[in-house]
């Protein structure tokens, strides 16, 4: 098994965190609130940058450690699934700062309002994402199945 880095736990409290500001930001923007837009944008994309940053950190320890892509089916999926999902986020930054840009051109507020929705949205899916690969990753997901097989039975 991949021990996973506690680095990892600390980069899911940043994806948190990028998921709150994005939402921060969508409170803002249905109240007009400009500077709070601009700030839970700008927190939104650097922590979502820093837990790229992060998976990198990680990826060097897992490398360091001997926990090679290559050296069995279980590194290589995690590699994967890891790499998937940082390339997702990416995509995302992309989006945030489409909008972000928008923000700075003048775009109106009701513009900025659907923008930073569609964001708000597909980050929170993101984070969502990521807890489910992490529970996966880390195990958990096996002993809420099997409390799930007592309950049921």
């Amino acid at each position: 098994a991949l021990p996973l880095p506690r680095l990892v736990w600390f980069n899911t409290g940043v994806l948190v965190i990028s998921s709150v500001a994005l939402q921060w930001a969508l409170m803002a923007a249905r109240h007009d609130d400009h500077e709070g837009l601009i700030a839970g944008l700008l927190v939104g994309g650097a922590s979502a940058v820093m837990f790229l940053i992060g998976q990198l950190v990680v990826w060097q320890q897992l490398n360091v450690a001997g926990y090679v892509m290559a050296s069995n089916p279980a590194n290589s999926f995690f590699y994967l699934i890891t790499a998937l999902h940082g390339l997702h986020v990416t995509g995302g930054l992309v989006a945030l700062g489409r909008a972000t840009v928008k923000l700075w051109r003048g775009a109106p507020m009701t513009q900025m309002r659907l923008s930073v929705e569609l964001c708000t949205i597909y980050w929170h899916f993101l984070l969502l994402v990521w807890l489910v690969l992490l529970g996966l990753l880390t195990g958990w997901t096996d002993n809420f199945v099997d409390i799930c097989r007592q309950l049921l039975t």
